[in-house]
């Protein structure tokens, strides 16, 4: 099998690429139609085989909700590929206002440990509500974790706020990473590319970033060689595909990027490039 580059979160060797899901459970950030004709299309045996060519890549973890879905087809991947993937678990609850009660949470911490994941991360709509920027903290964050570690899980947060990385380094977070937007055309990221950048630079662990192709608003030979490239070694790119083929293309784009190469690929053929492969002959 194939290798890719590697790196560490809480002592756990992974790949610098992470499966995403948002084209398997139909978060196409685009329209309603797209995303049920995604919740459609997918099934338990197309995302498995979507997964099975990540391991063959050696790209060995994966991130998606609490979803039975995907960890069944994450478990049918692993035994039909016979090699391990961790799943990061990105986990939300309902939360009301001034209850600081965290029985939602421990539910879903339990099942994030009966389904087989590794990480546990809160998502983002239930960090960024913990965040007090007045008071610079991540409120409740500490038991959080702790919640999370006395299940056997390794802790973590997603953000779409940067400034929750630098609280989280300020309060010396037990956690392993921070899950947070990064592309070439600023989507749904508040500040500017550059600043981010700066962010993910000075955090105190390896950052994980999702949306390098901005949810399909870059091609991918666009959005993945600028994440690469401006990326520190130890950082990680969440990559979403629809299909196989999609998968070992942008792997493709990506060593390419990663080793300072062109990519071999075959490019998408339309009419308007008639004149074009005319004039090689």
């Amino acid at each position: 099998m194939n290798s890719f580059p590697m790196t560490q979160l809480g002592g756990v060797e992974v790949s610098r690429m992470v499966a995403g899901s948002n084209w398997f459970l139909g978060f196409a950030h685009q329209t309603h139609t797209k995303g049920e004709w995604i919740k459609k299309y997918q099934t338990r045996r197309n995302i498995a085989d979507v997964l099975k060519v990540f391991l063959g890549e050696g790209i060995n973890v994966a991130m998606s909700p609490l979803d039975p879905l995907m960890a069944d087809a994450l478990h049918d991947a692993e035994q039909q590929v016979g090699r391990k993937m961790y799943w990061i678990c990105t986990p939300n609850w309902e939360m009301k206002e001034g209850d600081p009660s965290l029985d939602a949470a421990r539910i879903c911490f339990d099942r994030a440990a009966a389904s087989g994941a590794t990480f546990c991360w809160p998502h983002t709509c239930a960090t960024d509500r913990l965040y007090d920027g007045l008071h610079r903290t991540i409120r409740h964050m500490e038991q959080i974790c702790r919640e999370i570690r006395q299940r056997g899980l390794i802790p973590g947060l997603s953000t779409h706020l940067p400034e929750v990385i630098v609280t989280a380094d300020r309060m010396k977070l037990d956690i392993a990473s921070y899950i947070c937007i990064y592309n070439a055309a600023g989507f749904l990221m508040n500040i500017e590319i550059d600043w981010v950048q700066k962010v993910i630079h000075e955090a105190r662990l390896p950052v994980t970033t999702i949306k390098p192709m901005a949810a399909g608003r870059l091609m991918p030979y666009v959005g993945l060689p600028f994440v690469w490239s401006t990326l520190r070694d130890r950082d990680l790119v969440t990559v979403g595909t629809l299909t196989p083929d999609e998968a070992k293309e942008c792997i493709e784009i990506s060593r390419a990027a990663l080793e300072h190469r062109r990519a071999d690929r075959k490019l998408q053929y339309t009419r308007s490039k008639q004149t074009l492969t005319e004039a090689a002959k």
